[in-house]
This record gives structure tokens, sequence and C-alpha cells, in this order.
């Protein structure tokens, strides 16, 4: 069974066991899934109600997106897990000569790059869904704006937990120019992502008080 089809409480189980997978990539990855979904529940309330003619089938594209972002969020637990299983076994290798420490570093060195790339994408989807988070609480039925809230209040903290499985990458690679390059990417979503769901968060609220 993949971890993305354990129930709730066995992944919630899982990851507070010393098992390496799930961890912190795979839990932003869902956490990006849930919030992704909130928005998808606001659209399927605001579909097919008259007061909202006028955007219904906006709304149908949006949540169309936002289905599939689900979906590949969810994925991207099970992917988080690959991509950390060969870098979790490249710490293990043993250094004692120094034949074995420059396959170390060779190792580590691609295990270390392709484990940032999952992360990575679970930003950009979270960068994504806070996009469309911001049109269902514009947009949406004043009934599920809090639902609309919620979702950009988690793809904020999927976003950012997902950087730090990044930084705490890209700190140990030896190519110090990819890993900036990386750290840039991160730091440019960071900077403008979390901003945007902060605004989403903050219009909700001033609508609900």
């Amino acid at each position: 069974m993949s971890i993305a089809d354990k129930t709730c409480s066995e992944f919630v189980e899982i990851l507070g066991t010393k098992a390496p997978v799930p961890g912190g990539g795979g839990a932003s990855a869902l956490v990006g899934a849930v919030g992704t979904a909130l928005g998808s529940m606001v659209a399927s309330l605001t579909v097919g109600k008259k007061k909202y003619a006028d955007v219904e089938e906006e709304m149908q594209n949006l949540r169309d997106k936002a289905v599939g972002l689900q979906k590949e969020l969810l994925h991207l637990i099970d992917r988080d897990a690959e991509v950390f299983e060969p870098l979790s076994k490249a710490y293990g290798m043993p250094k004692e000569t120094e034949a074995e420490k420059a396959e170390k570093a060779r190792v580590m060195e691609a295990a270390l790059k392709d484990a940032c790339m999952v992360p990575i994408e679970i930003m950009e989807k979270c960068c994504e869904a806070i996009d469309l988070l911001a049109e269902f609480a514009a947009k949406g039925s004043v009934l599920a704006i809090s639902d609309a809230g919620v979702g950009a209040v988690c793809c904020k903290a999927a976003l950012q937990g997902a950087s730090l499985n990044v930084y705490i990458n890209t700190k140990s690679m030896a190519d110090r120019e990819f890993a900036e390059a990386l750290n840039k990417k991160c730091d440019e979503m960071l900077e403008k992502y979390t901003r945007d769901a902060d605004a989403v968060y903050e219009s909700v609220l001033r609508r609900l008080k």
C-alpha cells in the first residue's frame, strides 16, 4: 500500500515514529492536498446555485484544476519517500578509505539533488493552489469562504514546510552553484506566495468579523 493510501490515523501514527518516511516532505504534500481540496469544496458548494450562475463555468474550470492538483500532491507523498530512500542509504555508506570517501561523496551529491526535486515540485503545486484559492475566496459562495481561508493557510504551511526540505539538502551540496539556484527558486516562491496566501486569509477574515 502506498503511503498516500493509508488512513489518516495510520499516516499520523507512522509519522510519529522513527520510520524514515513519511517525513516533513510527505506531510507537506498532504497538507497541500488538504488545502487544495478545501478550494474544491468551495467550488462544489458554489456550482449549481442561481446566485452564482455568472461564475458557474469559471468555478467548474477552477475546480477541475484543483482536483488535478490534489491528485498530484497526493502522488508526491510517495515520490518524496522514494527519493529519500537513496539519500538515507548514502548517509550510511562507509568512508574508511579515500576511495570509499570519494564514492560516498559522489552518491551523496546525486541523492541530495534528487531529494530536492520533489519538495520543489510540492512548492510549485502549492503556489498554483494558492492562486486558485484566491479565486475561490473572491468568487465562491459566501457560505464557504471560511474554507477558502483555511485552504490558503494549509497551502502556505505546506509551501513553507516543503522549502525546509529543499534547504536542508542544498546546505549539504558540494555543487554550490546548483544549490544556490534552487535556494533562489525557493526564496522567490516563498516571497510571493506566502504573501498571497496571507492576503487570502486576511480578506476572508475581514468578511467574517
